[in-house]
């Protein structure tokens, strides 16, 4: 009798068990069986993050991003249609406010409609009024198939089809060794260890930790940044009907601070981006000495504040100032003030950094072996988490390539 093959994923959120789920759907009979350190699944980027189903406007045509966003998108849509789970298309719009900002709305056109993102329509003030009656602007992009729903739920539901395969999800699993020997892998856990034939690390946020206890290179480091989130009160909520979002300036990878309903019904304003004194850090407190000292020794960080240190004391200003922050987003909706607000949760940003100091903005996979590491997986990363795991898994297989680093 042949033994059967078992392949170990390490990181059970959202992109993790998303491979699971590919996996055992494309290779009846192998069991699948994915680690985690934390207690429960999406525990981290997946269980913070602002639950927007992205429609592919942002990124570079022919990235893997944008391929994989379109993809995965439609993939998300199909599955919590048939399963039952929260997903609904309440629309974007991208709005310039300035007249500086034209330039750019323009530019996130001609790459929206490169993306095919479907629906897309320019528009002007009077009927940005029309999709959100208490914004404002000069113009505007409107996504209406741009949607948003629970991750977390999603991928509990992944995790469930694994089991439901014979695999396995072992929470409350940290990988502290990779060890290599007799053709499989041992991932060695404090008193315990799972022994694997192929392995997939998406750590997330610690990715690049785990990926070099198996051998791979340092770069990309994972520098974290924390998002930190505001409430609108349940009287204005109602003034924010989808997404409002700022026109992105292209230095810089994050999107800026933008509304976003939740499919609870409640609005969030945010998030910010500030350098976090901790990978897992969400709450102010929170500080690792450990995490510090990996972000200092790096030289990509300090290339990296070189080119960026304006936007970093605006984002500070925004953190220890409600008035401040919001300042920035009434300007995109001037009723809502920082009376209007409450502030609400973190997240945390799993953001490589090439030691030369640049932010890598595509999906990133290194192949070493028998073991495949996912080094950078930023947004739309959750929106595209189902093409993710197709992509992971034709490399693994083979049917595409991935820089080969052992």
């Amino acid at each position: 009798m042949t033994e059967q093959r078992t392949t170990g994923i390490v990181g059970a959120g959202i992109v993790g068990l998303a491979i699971g789920r590919e996996i055992v759907k494309r290779r009846p009979g192998t069991r699948v069986v994915v680690v985690e350190k934390e207690d429960r699944v999406a525990a981290h980027q997946t269980g913070h993050n602002s639950g927007v189903v992205h429609a592919g406007i942002y990124y570079a045509p022919g990235s893997l991003k944008a391929r994989l966003c379109a993809r995965g998108a439609a993939m998300l849509r199909e599955y919590c249609a048939e399963h039952g789970l929260p997903y609904e298309e309440c629309g974007k719009l991208v709005v310039a406010v300035a007249s500086e900002e034209m330039a750019r709305l323009d530019e996130l056109e001609v790459r929206a409609r490169a993306n095919g993102v479907p629906g897309l329509r320019r528009l002007g003030p009077d009927e940005i009024r029309d999709i959100e009656p208490y914004a404002t602007g000069l113009a505007a992009l409107h996504s209406p198939r741009t949607a948003i729903t629970d991750y977390t739920m999603i991928a509990r539901s992944f995790a469930d089809e694994i089991v439901a395969a014979g695999g396995e999800v072992r929470l409350s699993f940290p990988v502290t060794r990779i060890a290599r020997g007799g053709g499989a892998l041992e991932l060695v856990s404090g008193d315990g260890a799972v022994t694997v034939h192929e392995l997939i690390i998406c750590a997330g946020v610690q990715g690049d930790l785990v990926s070099r206890l198996a051998g791979d290179v340092a770069e990309p480091r994972i520098v974290p940044f924390r998002g930190e989130y505001l409430r609108v009160s349940a009287e204005k909520a109602p003034m924010v009907r989808g997404l409002i979002y700022p026109v992105p300036d292209p230095r810089y990878p994050f999107l800026g601070v933008h509304f976003t309903r939740r499919v609870s019904g409640a609005v969030e304003v945010g998030p910010n981006a500030l350098l976090a004194p901790a990978r897992e850090g969400y709450a102010r407190s929170d500080i690792s000495p450990r995490d510090l000292w990996h972000t200092a020794t790096w030289p990509g960080t300090w290339r990296m504040a070189f080119h960026h240190w304006r936007t970093a004391i605006r984002e500070m200003r925004g953190s220890l100032s409600k008035r401040a922050y919001m300042k920035d987003a009434r300007r995109y909706v001037p009723e809502i003030g920082a009376h209007d607000v409450v502030r609400a949760g973190f997240g945390i940003r799993a953001q490589a950094l090439d030691r030369d100091g640049s932010l890598v903005d595509d999906f990133r996979v290194h192949r070493l072996g028998k073991i495949t590491a996912v080094r950078n997986a930023p947004s739309p990363a959750a929106t595209s988490c189902m093409a993710i795991a197709e992509h992971v898994l034709d490399i693994v297989e083979g049917e595409k390539s991935a820089p080969h680093r052992a």
